[in-house]
């Protein structure tokens, strides 16, 4: 058991009525659909979008952008209602408001009301992301939550093997407004009635440590946060959500750069997104033998070589299809150390609140990441230089991740 993690206090029978696999799936299905409708559709509709209205590429991309930090920000008080309340409100009322938003964005006359829309649906995203489903499985799972979140994981990770063709063929139907009217009411007649049913399940109370494990300078929240260790994490997940995650909108300019075509590009870049799935899928048995330390540090080292990989090697295809899927397995773990990295810290029973601040910084800086990587390109003059940059972020990440294990009495 690791410091902190007091869900031995919740009695075995009180859990196991308390993990059904109706929960489960349903946030399965949810958080698929939601990443789906409110991220992943909007990379293929961005140029309909401007070829239709005439808005700028770059106005509708910094929108988008602002949605994301918008959701970032909002993740800190939707983590407190979490840990209060449970899921089962939060995240019923955060569908039932994306879907008129995304109405709004469909309808929007003009750029101004389009980045109303999107601003409204940023702040729906932090109650429909991984993070509230995160909150939800581990306190209902307790000690078995690995394997729930592992679970949730390996099918949201389809969201964009799924939406983006979707988004696509929608949009040559219907047209880009057409497209955001069907996927909103995709979003009210499924992830509504789906989060207001399925997660119906009472909520654990947050149980109290023993009277020998309490300590006043570390049993509250506000501790916790001030802890070197909280602080430490905190810039090793932003610092390599940034590095990793700046990668695959980068990526196809930087093949370009070096004399690929665009289908190579392409799939390389596919290659990747399988490589999720099984990083997701190692992350378990990692996890189960080794350290808390060992681990943190091997997935963020994993990513930090695998950016820099793609400064180092201009080709064959093979090799890059290789590189690509390293990089898609570390991206795949790093999801899953940012779903376990507060329970295996300071435990389940602050989670909600602890993950919200934790996450807020890495959502803000991936959403920011694709936009500062063409700058960045521009100012060091080439794409591989500004690999070996993201590298270097990445790698301090992972320095900083070794200092990330709170002092034990």
């Amino acid at each position: 058991m690791q410091s902190g993690d007091y869900s031995y206090a919740i009695s075995p029978a009180h859990r196991l009525s308390h993990s059904g696999t109706a929960p489960l799936v349903a946030l399965c299905v949810t958080v698929t659909l939601s990443r789906g409708v409110l991220y992943y559709a909007f990379p293929v509709l961005a140029l309909p979008i401007t070829a239709d209205t005439g808005w700028p590429l770059a106005a509708t991309t910094v929108v988008f952008s602002l949605s994301q930090v918008v959701a970032a920000v909002t993740g800190i008080p939707v983590g407190r209602w979490l840990d209060r309340r449970g899921p089962r409100v939060v995240m019923t009322l955060g569908a039932a408001v994306a879907a008129p938003a995304l109405v709004v964005v469909a309808l929007a006359p003009d750029l101004w009301c389009f980045a109303a829309g999107w601003l409204v649906a940023g702040s729906t995203m932090a109650a429909l992301s991984y993070s509230p489903a995160f909150a939800a499985l581990t306190r209902w799972h307790g000690p078995d939550r690995l394997r729930a979140l592992t679970t949730l994981t390996l099918t949201a990770g389809l969201a964009s093997t799924i939406f983006a063709p979707l988004a696509a063929a929608l949009e040559d139907w219907l047209g880009w407004r057409g497209t955001y009217l069907v996927l909103a009411a995709a979003l009210l007649v499924t992830a509504v009635p789906l989060h207001a049913l399925a997660l119906r399940l009472p909520w654990p109370p947050l149980p109290a440590p023993p009277p020998e494990e309490a300590a006043p300078d570390s049993d509250t929240v506000r501790s916790v946060l001030r802890s070197r260790a909280f602080v430490a994490l905190t810039g090793a997940l932003a610092l390599a959500a940034f590095g990793a995650y700046a990668v695959p909108m980068n990526l196809v300019p930087l093949l370009a750069e070096r004399g690929q075509d665009t289908g190579v590009a392409a799939w390389v870049l596919s290659v990747g997104g399988l490589g999720q799935l099984l990083g997701r899928i190692a992350y378990g048995p990692l996890h189960r033998r080794t350290g808390v330390r060992t681990c943190s540090v091997a997935v963020l080292a994993l990513c930090a070589s695998t950016v820099l990989l793609f400064a180092a090697v201009p080709g064959p295809a093979a090799a890059l299809f290789a590189v690509s899927a390293l990089a898609g397995a570390g991206r795949g773990l790093f999801i899953l150390f940012q779903a376990t990295a507060v329970s295996d810290r300071w435990g389940t029973a602050r989670y909600g609140t602890l993950s919200g601040v934790l996450h807020t910084p890495a959502t803000i800086a991936i959403a920011l990441g694709p936009g500062a990587g063409t700058l960045l390109a521009d100012l060091l003059g080439s794409y591989p230089a500004l690999f070996v940059l993201l590298a270097a972020v990445t790698a301090t990440g992972t320095v900083l991740a070794a200092w990330s294990l709170p002092s034990r009495r």
